[in-house]
């Protein structure tokens, strides 16, 4: 598993083939909290998670996740862990 400290502030997130999936707010625990402003249609007013676990690297301000986009936006949670989807 990656070194969470390596994850900084306002990275950006993006999936296996490229997409933007989100932008790093902190590391919380075990999961990366991201920002309010990516939380798309209907999910405004509060924060996404994505577990550390999903990482495959980590390079400067860039957070590569293992999982296409459109498989990866089904592993995003709640704030309270419950999945998005």
């Amino acid at each position: 598993m990656i070194d969470a400290a390596q994850i900084r502030e306002h990275a950006e997130i993006i999936s296996a083939d490229g997409l933007h999936v989100g932008t790093v707010d902190h590391v919380e625990g075990d999961r990366i909290k991201l920002t309010r402003k990516d939380s798309g249609a209907g999910h405004q007013g509060h924060h996404h998670f994505i577990a550390l676990e999903l990482v495959a690297s980590v390079d400067g301000n860039r957070v590569r996740l293992s999982a296409n986009g459109d498989v990866a936006v089904m592993f995003e949670e709640e704030g309270d862990g419950s999945p998005l989807h």
